[in-house]
């Protein structure tokens, strides 16, 4: 039991990436759209590749989204007006005109029985003037619906009137018989009306969203056996709607019954490929990053996040698929590790996505092209400027490529829209956000940026203060390795800024115990003459680990005290050693060593040479030229004797690129110049 326990603390961290890598397979999968593959891609305007493509089964033409757009524009544009009688408002208007009748008749008109007659004929104009409707607007000129107990009959725009409308057609009635008397009817008819027709708003929507309901997204079938298209023949509108329709059937249909573990299984056999290349990749080239989990898992839930949101957005509206700013990816991954991995996981990110988006060659082909322009341009992100230039040219590279591929598939820009522009701005503006997410994933992560270490660099941060007033000399040292090595960074193209924070805190172990180090010694009494060799080599070594405890207790980061560990590598403590084999020539050297490691990067190994070479330089008396040129040489040449660069993956010419620079700043240093005969 206790062996099995031990076994599986050993290997935890294998166990751990199993779990990651199994994990992330089954959240991808789970992410993907449910539906197949249409296993056959076509572009508009350009040919049939395959063989001659016949219809598996019988399905229907699906109209294009402009179709389908124009018939609702047209069915709201033509939509249904439905007016409510209002058959009170009419018996109203009959109270008052038979109330009126009497004062308006008083006798004068003749007997009575002529009395009712002009009273019917009155009537008889009241009733032709509100049966139609007497409406408070002009109403639409295809007509309206008139509901009168329930029941909706149409109105055409001729006979649906305004109740100016209305009074008017009244005064244009020939009535038969005295024209005075018509006259006077008339304005009382013209009194007595008033609107009697309402809009329903309610029921005229109800009826258009149920017209809008009934609507046919289908025109015409393909009876199973058809020739769909020939090989070779240009895939042009027809087809390619009739393609499209096969397809998305295809896709429906696919994903049913037994089908849908075949599919579920496909992808995850690709998925669990893409995802194993990673690792392998991870695992021979960045050995470092592949035995730190907490990176690993970084990458994986950058990975993860990229493809969660772009089948989001895939799944409710494809059309904003370039909405997603996947150059985050590789924007984040080369400030936080390096470009040749932030690329890598870019081109895999975007080869799960090719399942799930449309126009996967197109999209596949935007992305790498984008991904590429993130990882050329992005540098220094701790300057604002820079990232918003490179997310303007990576704007520019989609529009450009979106132009390029609309001219193929259209063969003109007519049908180019401003909202393609506007996705694409979107795009960039939602990739400025890295600068917040850089600093969301430091603290989440633990990891370290170049805005991190900008900060740090600062020499009036509270550790590298305490630093110059406890040992000066020690500081002022840290200084000129830090101007050292960023300038040899620079030459060779190293994380410059990584490489000065470095420097600047490679010495804090010193501050323990300052005066055992000759730079900080300001009398010409030294602490060591009264100390045995072993106890002085062990002080010195001890300023190493110190500094270790030190730079953890004040919370600097992991790449920080990489530098600390490593700026002596496993070299020997020289002096001391030669002191004490005087006294016993059988002392063994393992005693006077640095613990380690030894560089295991450019960065860690310009420090050591910058470090070795400056610190030594100040035992240089009246320097030459060429005296310091043999005095770096021999610096350097050690080190590389000691193998203290095998573990970095720095080249020869690189270190010689190192020691020109080295070279160059020390004669800076010492003021030399040419020496003119006399």
């Amino acid at each position: 039991m206790g062996k099995t326990l031990d076994n599986f603390y050993n290997k935890q961290s294998l166990i751990y990436k199993y779990l990651l890598y199994f994990v992330s397979i089954g959240l991808i999968v789970f992410f993907f759209p449910r539906g197949g593959k249409f296993k056959y891609e076509f572009q508009k305007g350009k040919p049939w590749q395959y063989e001659n493509l016949y219809a598996p089964f019988d399905f229907s033409i699906k109209k294009t989204q402009d179709e389908v757009a124009q018939e609702e524009a047209e069915l709201r544009q033509n939509k249904k007006s439905y007016y409510r009688y209002d058959e009170a408002a009419v018996q109203t208007a009959k109270k008052d005109f038979g109330d009126r009748f009497a004062t308006v008749f008083d006798g004068g008109e003749g007997s009575a029985s002529e009395r009712e007659r002009i009273f019917k004929i009155g009537l008889q104009l009241l009733d032709s003037v509100t049966q139609n409707g007497i409406f408070e607007d002009t109403p639409p000129a295809q007509g309206v619906y008139l509901v009168v107990n329930n029941e909706a009959r149409k109105v055409t725009a001729t006979k649906a009137r305004t109740l100016v409308q209305a009074k008017r057609w009244i005064s244009s009635q020939n009535l038969s018989g005295n024209p005075q008397i018509s006259g006077r009817l008339k304005d009382l008819v013209n009194s007595a009306i008033d609107v009697n027709a309402f809009y329903d708003k309610s029921l005229s929507d109800n009826s258009l969203e149920e017209e809008l309901a009934q609507r046919s997204f289908t025109r015409g079938n393909v009876l199973e056996g058809k020739l769909i298209i020939a090989k070779g023949e240009v895939v042009e509108s027809e087809n390619y709607n009739i393609l499209n329709s096969l397809k998305g059937e295809y896709e429906s249909e696919l994903w049913k019954g037994a089908n849908y573990y075949f599919i579920l299984f496909g992808y995850t056999v690709l998925v669990a490929l893409v995802l194993m290349m990673l690792f392998l990749f991870l695992k021979k080239y960045r050995p470092e990053i592949y035995s730190d989990n907490n990176k690993v898992t970084f990458i994986f839930v950058n990975l993860l996040l990229m493809v969660f949101i772009t089948t989001l957005v895939v799944k409710n509206n494809e059309s904003y698929v370039y909405v997603v700013p996947l150059c985050i990816l590789p924007l984040i991954l080369k400030n936080f590790f390096d470009a040749r991995l932030g690329l890598f996981v870019h081109v895999l990110t975007i080869l799960i996505l090719g399942f799930v988006v449309p126009n996967s060659f197109e999209y596949i082909f935007l992305q790498i092209i984008a991904g590429i322009v993130t990882i050329l341009t992005v540098s220094e992100l701790y300057k604002r400027a820079n990232l918003f230039i490179s997310v303007g040219q990576i704007t520019l590279i989609y529009i450009i490529g979106y132009f390029a591929f609309h001219m193929i598939h259209e063969g003109n820009l007519d049908t180019i829209t401003i909202f393609t522009f506007a996705i694409f701005l979107l795009n960039g503006m939602i990739t400025l956000f890295a600068q917040p997410l850089i600093y969301l994933y430091e603290k989440v992560f633990g990891l370290v940026s170049d805005v991190s270490l900008l900060e740090l660099s600062d020499t009036n941060s509270k550790l590298l203060k305490e630093l110059s007033n406890k040992a000066p000399g020690t500081f002022h040292h840290s200084l000129q390795v830090a101007n050292l090595a960023e300038a040899a960074a620079n030459e060779i193209g190293a994380n410059s800024m990584l490489v000065r924070v470095g420097a600047l805190y490679h010495d804090i172990g010193k501050m323990n115990r300052p005066t055992y180090f000759t730079e900080n010694q300001i009398t010409n009494v030294n602490p060591h003459d009264d100390l045995p060799p072993k106890e002085s080599a062990k002080i010195i070594i001890d300023h190493v680990l110190e500094g270790i405890e030190i730079a953890k207790k004040n919370n600097l980061p992991d790449r920080v005290i990489d530098f600390l560990r490593t700026h002596h590598g496993t070299s020997l403590v020289y002096y001391f050693y030669k002191k004490q084999q005087e006294l016993d020539p059988e002392t063994e050297e393992t005693q006077f060593r640095y613990p380690g490691p030894i560089p295991f990067s450019k960065e860690t190994a310009i420090l050591m040479m910058a470090d070795a070479v400056e610190a030594a330089s100040k035992s240089l008396k009246s320097p030459t030229y060429p005296m310091l040129d043999e005095f770096v040489e021999k610096i350097v040449s050690g080190q590389m004797q000691g193998n203290q660069f095998l573990n970095a993956n720095i080249t020869f010419k690189e270190i010689e690129m190192v020691k020109k620079v080295l070279k160059q700043k020390l004669t800076n240093i010492y003021h030399l110049r040419i020496e003119y005969p006399e």
